[in-house]
């Protein structure tokens, strides 16, 4: 019998004492999805908006017993469509955030990433964060990012890194300890991840990264393992204690956060920053727990941030993943925008 994923369990007893949260579902018509919603909206902390096919979304509720009220069910012709109106409800005030449903990632990840019409927030950049609740760790380990950006440079690590920090803070870690990983602890040119780690380190330490403790370089085991790191002599208040992962690049991060997941039974859920509101990525193959969970890390976001605010002016496993090129996840400089404007 595996374990249960009580760490990740905790936050949805939290998510159960706020407010509902208005769920702009992309594509519900998708029975492991609409359960999840259905059990969602009996805890008291959802209010989904299901947009798709209405017939085909009700004879789903119905084989359910799950009768939703009729403002929850929204019309959409496809995918795009479904994507382009669950985006276009939070920036209009009538959801509070996006889920994906029964889409592809990629194309949810278009309309929520558009500069014009998606929820883009001018100076951030978007990335995603894996909650991983591995059985028998004493705490919940974020993984970033495994899933959105491909080959960050240095600023965009220190970006994505501030994303991920600003996550746990909300999941009451006041001051969480990051582990910039790559393949040893000593930094050496021949190994560029190394170099970005010891960058990382400095910035946090001078006040470019807030609110965490960084350091780094520091392999997998040493940041996670006390007897690891004290056996190789590592003298850090990171390792052995890291709450969060900062990966080289996805394709390291992403096999990490499946290796969890397929052998060490881990759970985790998904979610997408650095939005102007946000976006909850899950998958058919997501075990409930995860999904459940996904929807509780959104609402304890939104807790403690503006409800409501409209923003300003992409092969799937239960790891849901959307590549995405550098220019897709962050905005250009405000002056490379005026010289754009001025051309």
């Amino acid at each position: 019998m595996l374990e249960r994923a009580s760490k990740l369990e905790n936050l949805v007893d939290k998510a159960r004492d706020l407010a509902p949260v208005r769920v702009a579902v992309a594509d519900g018509a998708q029975t492991v999805v609409l359960e999840t919603l259905r059990d969602a909206a009996a805890a008291g902390f959802v209010e989904p908006r299901l947009i798709g096919d209405p017939d085909e979304t009700l004879k789903l509720c119905r084989a359910l017993n799950w009768t939703p009220q009729p403002n929850w069910i929204v019309k959409a012709g496809s995918d795009a469509e479904a994507a382009t109106i669950a985006v276009r409800m939070v920036r209009q005030g009538e959801a509070d955030m996006v889920m994906k449903g029964n889409i592809h990632t990629d194309v949810l990840m278009r309309a929520a990433l558009n500069s014009e019409t998606g929820l883009r927030v001018p100076g951030r950049r978007c990335s995603h964060a894996f909650v991983v609740d591995v059985p028998g760790h004493d705490r919940l380990i974020g993984i970033t990012d495994a899933a959105i950006n491909i080959t960050p440079d240095l600023a965009a690590k220190a970006e994505i890194c501030q994303n991920a920090v600003d996550l746990f803070h909300r999941l009451d870690v006041p001051e969480p300890r990051v582990a910039v990983l790559s393949a040893v602890e000593t930094v050496t040119d021949a190994v560029a991840s190394t170099l970005d780690a010891a960058c990382l380190t400095l910035m946090a330490r001078r006040g470019q990264i807030t609110g965490a403790r960084v350091d780094g370089p520091l392999a997998f085991d040493n940041a996670i393992s006390a007897r690891a790191a004290h056996e190789k002599g590592i003298l850090s208040d990171v390792a052995g204690a890291a709450d969060i992962l900062l990966v080289p690049d996805l394709v390291s991060g992403n096999i990490l956060a499946k290796a969890l997941e397929y052998l060490g039974k881990a759970t985790a859920a998904g979610i997408a920053l650095g939005l102007s509101a946000p976006v909850v990525l899950t998958s058919r193959a997501d075990p409930a727990s995860a999904r459940m969970a996904s929807l509780a890390l959104a609402a304890l976001m939104l807790d403690r941030s503006n409800m409501g605010a409209t923003a300003p002016d992409e092969a799937e496993t239960s790891l849901a993943a959307t590549p995405q090129p550098e220019h897709a996840c962050c905005a250009p400089p405000a002056t490379a925008a005026i010289a754009e404007a001025a051309a």
